[in-house]
């Protein structure tokens, strides 16, 4: 199990990578991430840093 941070504005999370499902684009800059079995989180940054983020993370040498 491979944790991944997600950096919001109201604080940071740590999420299990291959739990996210989908990222849809959010107003203010910001990016909706939808989990696997859950509500969606509100990260900060565009669409493209926030994947790029997630893969760089997920591939990331233990």
């Amino acid at each position: 199990m491979k944790f991944i941070e997600l950096k919001s504005r109201g604080g940071n999370y740590l999420v299990v990578a291959e739990n996210v499902a989908w990222l849809r684009d959010y107003e203010n800059g910001q990016t909706q991430v939808g989990m696997v079995g859950g509500a969606p989180l509100l990260v900060a940054g565009k669409i493209e840093d926030i994947a790029a983020s997630i893969l760089e993370q997920a591939n990331a040498a233990e």
